[in-house]
């Protein structure tokens, strides 16, 4: 079943959250589970190029589009259980279901456990293939289970988390469009009560101490709040909120190389400033966002006469200002990027999914 049938020559920026990108051959959606597994099959048979549109909150998309079609999954089937094996509650939502729309459903019928990631743009089915995480948080402290649809064999099976190599950002699932994601099922907590609290900001605008729990529709209001004020909230009009949200992971910097590297920061910044540093896989985690803004690059830069703007809220934020190009997006990102290496020795990665565009 499609919602809408395919369209000609139609912008693929309407579909993401940068509001950037040239158009497609053509653009279908797809309300049904089975009706998309179909189309796939189908039009990977033909050798047709396809691209795979969720929320579209991690897409840059070239500015030349798509020469292929563009399969919006618009599923949106919710269902809570509970587990056979541990009693636990569980909710699982197909791919298509809006990310923050499933986290406030489950609170409104009684549990907690997603709070945390309460404002994030996209669709659910988006979250295991990145590992979403925020305000200490992350997809894999609570995925049950993902299914996926192999377009290699035309197979559809549930896999474990174990599974999935998550990591920070990051997943089997990432980079590859051999496996899409069809639907999510995630732990929960029996009450409405949060995971525990672990982030110090958000510890203490909900007034609880560290590792603490507290009522998760409060928790949710306040993660809400903290995002908003970053411009990490969409808002038709707030042009702060029209980017692919944090830009760049935070880099992980080798045990090997971390003590050379945090050398480097201080001689630049100086010995008095305490840099950020939290324990990463196999070495140390730095923030992307301190890094840019001392290596020179403020909120807003590079100014109001600019296209793209760094956030004035956020500097992982790249945002389109209303009539930017991705080219200009791309631009902008090499900038900081560059800039960053050559103050520190380190070199930032981005996070969005590039389509017919590098950096």
């Amino acid at each position: 079943m499609t919602d809408t049938g395919p369209q000609a020559s139609e912008s693929l920026a309407d579909l993401t959250t940068l509001r950037l990108g040239g158009p497609a051959t053509s653009v279908t959606r797809i309300v049904d589970t089975r009706a998309l597994v179909d189309e796939i099959i189908q039009r990977d048979a033909e050798g047709e190029r396809l691209l795979i549109v969720g929320g579209g909150s991690n897409l840059v998309i070239s500015d030349d589009g798509l020469d292929g079609t563009a399969l919006v999954i618009g599923t949106d089937r919710v269902e809570f259980g509970t587990g056979r094996e541990s009693g636990r509650p569980h909710v699982t939502a197909d791919a298509g279901v809006n990310w923050d729309d499933l986290v406030a459903e489950t609170l409104d019928a009684g549990y907690g456990g997603l709070e945390c990631l309460s404002g994030i743009p996209g669709s659910a089915g988006a979250t295991p293939v990145q590992n979403v995480g925020a305000y200490g948080v992350e997809v894999a402290d609570l995925l049950r289970s993902v299914q996926v649809l192999d377009r290699r064999t035309g197979k559809l099976r549930w896999v474990s988390p174990g599974e999935l190599g998550l990591g920070y950002r990051t997943s089997s699932l990432k980079h590859r469009d051999d496996h899409v994601v069809l639907a999510v099922s995630f732990w929960l907590n029996e009450s409405r009560q949060s995971q525990p609290i672990r982030y110090r900001e958000l510890a203490g605008v909900t007034g609880v101490g560290e590792n603490e729990r507290t009522d998760g529709s409060a928790v949710r209001e306040q993660v809400l709040a903290l995002r908003r004020g970053k411009g990490m909230v969409l808002d038709a009009d707030d042009h702060d909120t029209w980017s692919a949200g944090s830009f760049f992971t935070n880099p992980i910097v080798g045990e090997d190389e971390s003590e050379a590297v945090l050398a480097r920061i201080r001689e630049r910044v100086g010995t008095d400033i305490t840099v950020p540093t939290y324990p990463g896989p196999d070495g140390v985690k730095l923030s992307a966002g301190w890094l840019i803004e001392r290596a020179g690059y403020s909120r807003g830069y590079p100014g109001p006469a600019s296209p793209v703007r760094l956030s004035t809220k956020h500097t992982l934020a790249l945002t389109n200002r209303g009539s930017a190009t991705t080219d200009e997006l791309l631009e902008l990102a090499r900038d900081v990027r560059d800039g960053v290496a050559d103050a520190f020795g380190v070199r930032l990665h981005p996070e969005p999914v590039l389509v017919n565009c590098s950096l």
